[in-house]
């Protein structure tokens, strides 16, 4: 009583069951190592951004540098959009500090509402995943257990070496949902936490630019 024969003396319903928890499985894992890399390259980039961005390097040269560069990611991003919107306004003349300072900050704020949405991308999947694969493994179980029963109108006297094959076969699907569930949930709750401090970490640094702006336009 391999699982390997269970799966393949299984029913057809409870191997189609089998089949899509797999593929669903296989789907949420490529999504883990995708995001994994993903999130880690963006707290990389963010960590060195802030590191040059507070050690008093000049904000046109790195204005410069990350437009020639073109590959921002984060708060590079929020970076670039405040500073080109902050430059397009104070060229108009007489313009309200008020005014300036609103605008640029919609402006972060549009961008970091933008990289916050592309970092979270995909992990909705992860939950769906985790929260519907022990059901849809369920009901692999049940039909499994529900033929089992059915087969024992055939048999005249009825012993667990009659059923136990059987509720074995229906009981994989059930292990099949949980090994689907608990990697996409766990990574889920993972990714949600890193993506919640990035946000919090970009939501800091747009208060702050702004101040330095606002400081900037005052002198």
């Amino acid at each position: 009583m391999s699982i390997f024969s269970l799966i393949a003396e299984a029913s057809v319903v409870v191997q189609i069951v089998m089949g899509i928890l797999f593929l669903m499985s296989l789907l949420s894992w490529w999504h883990i190592f995708v995001k994994w890399f993903g999130l880690r390259h963006a707290k990389a980039k963010t960590d060195s951004f802030e590191s040059s961005f507070w050690s008093g390097a000049d904000l046109n040269a790195l204005y410069q540098q990350l437009s020639r560069d073109g590959h921002g990611v984060g708060m590079e991003k929020i970076f670039e959009a405040g500073f080109t919107e902050f430059l397009k306004l104070r060229r108009q003349a007489g313009i309200d500090i008020g005014v300036l300072m609103e605008g640029t900050r919609r402006a972060m704020k549009a961008a970091c509402q933008r990289e916050v949405d592309r970092l979270d991308a995909h992990t909705n999947f992860l939950a769906t995943v985790g929260s519907i694969s022990p059901y849809v493994g369920l009901l692999g179980t049940v039909w499994g257990i529900m033929n089992s029963f059915r087969g024992l109108s055939n048999v005249g006297q009825a012993t667990l070496s009659h059923v136990a094959p059987g509720i074995a076969e229906a009981l994989v699907a059930t292990a099949i949902g949980l090994f689907a569930a608990i990697p996409a949930v766990v990574a889920y709750n993972r990714f949600s936490h890193d993506v919640d401090r990035l946000a919090n970490r970009f939501d800091s640094f747009i208060e702050e630019f702004s101040n330095i702006l606002q400081r900037q336009v005052g002198k």
